[in-house]
């Protein structure tokens, strides 16, 4: 059986959302600069983060501050823009990639640094870059069904540490073009933390209410991106290919559940300028439509969305239609409607 999973919601909003920099600026060229002698040896040019990915900066996490430390503060900033009682928080999701260790979570990590009530279930949820749009479905779903007031999904992701490890891997004499090339897409990785609340629409009228939407996995993928805090490898060319084509049955097997064709704005998930393109093109959605933040950020992972979302609120208007449209490595891809 194939298709799409359909879901609409009654009575969940967004409250706020936003997103936490890291402070330090790492561009293209520092790492280029960096990988010089291997790009001498190998014959290949520098300058292809920025010439092929679109990617001019990313920013890395001081040493001393943890993921779950960024997540938290992305989660305190939301807490603080949607005006309620921490304790009144009913989920808390931590939707991370990065992670410092297996166990506990992070989501406890984040729990203990926000104050959250003992009565607050809290847990991590991963699904590569897909995490957050998959914690904003579980919140709704359980802001829908009245079993919580108030839910907090939360991201804190950091590029330095693979970066480190990949720059000082490739630096060595046995790299090849091909390592270069399965590792370049860890180089656009980039750093950031986001928070999303989410409540009652029927007692926010302010709020920005959920629709609806779909998902769909194409999981025959799930080789093509494969990593760890220290080595990811990426079937660049493959991946894209792969995620242009479950996007396109996405977007094709939606049967009259929605009508995306004309929305006032798509926040895609942000992985480079050749990806951004691709998805635009195939979709036919205009690409003046698709604020970005790759440029200047790189690819956040499951923070990207609900980041480039919060980086582009004030430019959006009441009564608006957005798509938030999310893929995640494995592969699995889902849009979200929001009327803001």
């Amino acid at each position: 059986m194939t298709g799409n999973a359909t879901f609409r919601y009654s009575d969940t909003a967004v409250l706020s959302v936003t997103a936490v920099d890291a402070p330090i600026v790492v561009t293209s060229k520092d790492i280029d600069d960096q990988l010089m002698a291997t790009y001498e040896r190998l014959g290949l040019r520098p300058g292809m983060l920025e010439a092929l990915a679109g990617i001019s900066e990313r920013r890395w996490w001081p040493e001393d501050v943890s993921f779950a430390d960024a997540a938290a503060m992305a989660g305190a900033k939301a807490i603080a823009e949607a005006g309620i009682d921490p304790t009144s928080v009913g989920l808390l999701v931590d939707t991370s990639v990065c992670r410092d260790h297996l166990e506990p979570s992070a989501a406890v990590d984040v729990h203990e640094q926000l104050g959250l009530s003992s009565a607050c279930l809290n847990f991590d949820l991963g699904n590569a870059c897909l995490g957050f749009m998959n914690g904003m479905q579980l919140a709704a779903m359980m802001i829908d069904s009245g079993q919580i007031e108030y839910a907090l999904v939360v991201d804190g992701e950091g590029s330095r540490r693979p970066q480190q490890a990949t720059i000082a891997r490739l630096q060595g004499l046995e790299t090849t073009k091909e390592d270069v090339l399965d590792n370049f897409a860890t180089l656009t990785l980039g750093s950031g933390g986001a928070a999303m609340v989410l409540g009652r629409a029927s007692t926010h009228p302010e709020g920005h209410r959920f629709i609806g939407g779909v998902s769909r996995a194409a999981t025959q993928h799930n080789a093509l991106c494969v990593g760890d805090l220290d080595h990811m490898t990426t079937d660049a060319r493959g991946l894209l290919e792969a995620g242009v084509e479950l996007s396109l049955d996405t977007w094709r097997d939606i049967n009259g559940a929605f009508d995306w064709t004309d929305l006032d704005a798509y926040v895609i998930h942000q992985v480079s300028k050749m990806h951004t393109a691709a998805i635009t093109s195939a979709l036919g959605i205009d690409p003046g439509r698709t604020p970005v933040i790759f440029p200047t950020r790189g690819n956040i992972g499951p923070a990207s969305v609900p980041f480039t979302l919060a980086m582009h609120a004030d430019g959006f208007e009441a009564g608006q239609r957005i798509a938030c449209m999310g893929i995640g490595s494995g592969l699995n891809a889902a849009v979200i409607e929001i009327a803001w």
